[in-house]
């Protein structure tokens, strides 16, 4: 007889001890033959008792190690990018530490870089998120100033090395001073062209939690939001079992269990769609990450969409909430019977006409 799927009832807040229980007594008794892997769905959600998140600012030629949605561990490798090569043939004319300051308007359709020597004095007041106006100086003796309303997106220290070239040319590069080094660069050497001057900046995630990437053209943001997992269905532990007079004692004489779901008091099997769904989100069965082929936000509340990408791959759902600069969607699907949201990205749905 072939094992099946079935929904166990227990009360909430034991699922996790259930599942334990079942497992322990499996092991002991060495019955795998009739009962395989127990389950625990969660799902994670954003942890709404946080009010600060994560954020790293990189340029579009970045590569990036994540995409919106997963999940990152802290110290896992975000993005990074390109290393710094010399233009031309030259010797290093210069080097100077510098600080980087980055102004953004409002609207997120233009913005300025300014590179001031450390040496002019920086504002203590210039920091990621602080407005500005045009003409506020960023430096003490004033002759460093924005040329535009705005916010401070950036800030970072910066090593500027200037190359003379055989025409007498300068060229100038600004390396992150994290990724200079002194041994490598020094003030007088000669470099050909395409030799190396710094590795590309690498960003880790400092904390834990749920990647949203926003491309924003002339920059990319990695947001990092803190999460926490929380029971999927709380109250139900799935078994996978033979369901015979053996198992079904087997199940419900393990302590917490108080029964199947049940049609007439007979246990009844999960369909394989729905436990497909159930093993994605418990991580034990892998799936392929799919585009669409065209992404447009042309989605409103009420649409009926098909999911082409994720757990819950080719369910048909209803679009709940549409957040447009995020490019989220949340979705109602139809799980297990009942009506279970799910956050999706635009490109992860398919709009059904």
């Amino acid at each position: 007889m072939k094992k099946q799927w079935y929904v166990v009832q227990t009360l909430t807040g034991l699922e996790d001890a259930v599942k334990e229980n079942i497992e322990k007594k499996v092991k002991s008794l060495g019955s795998h033959s009739l009962v395989g892997r127990v389950v625990v769905p969660e799902e994670v959600v954003l942890d709404a008792t946080k009010k600060s998140m994560e954020k790293h600012i990189v340029s579009p030629e970045a590569k990036l190690h994540v995409r919106s949605g997963q999940e990152v561990k802290k110290g896992q490798l975000l993005a990074e990018e390109p290393p710094i090569r010399a233009r031309k043939n030259g010797k290093v004319k210069d080097l100077k530490n510098y600080r980087r300051i980055v102004v953004e308007t409002a609207d997120r359709r233009f913005q300025k870089i300014y590179n001031v020597p450390e040496g002019a004095r920086i504002e203590t007041g210039i920091k990621i998120g602080a407005l500005v106006r045009q003409g506020m100086p960023f430096t003490k003796n004033g002759e460093y100033v924005s040329e535009m309303n705005g916010r401070i997106v950036n800030v970072e220290r910066m090593k500027k090395i200037v190359i003379e070239n055989a025409d007498g040319e300068e060229d100038v590069y600004y390396v992150p001073r994290e990724t200079f080094d002194s041994s490598m660069i020094k003030k007088g050497m000669k470099v050909k062209a395409g030799d190396l001057l710094a590795e590309g900046k690498k960003y880790y995630a400092q904390s834990s939690g749920k990647v949203e990437v926003r491309d924003l053209g002339v920059r990319k943001e990695i947001l990092i939001a803190k999460t926490k997992r929380k029971k999927l269905f709380p109250g139900y532990v799935f078994v996978e079992m033979i369901m015979n007079d053996e198992g079904y004692t087997f199940v419900r004489s393990v302590p917490g269990v108080y029964g199947f779901l049940s049609e007439g008091r007979k246990p009844v099997p999960l369909k394989p769609k729905d436990i497909r769904v159930l093993l994605r989100l418990a991580g034990i069965e892998e799936y392929e990450t799919k585009k669409a082929e065209k992404v447009e936000l042309d989605f409103d509340v009420g649409d009926t969409v098909k999911i082409i990408s994720g757990p819950f791959e080719d369910f048909i759902g209803v679009v709940k909430e549409v957040d447009p600069q995020r490019q989220m969607l949340k979705v109602a699907v139809a799980l297990l019977g009942r009506e279970t949201p799910v956050e999706l990205h635009i490109s992860e749905v398919e709009k059904i006409e």
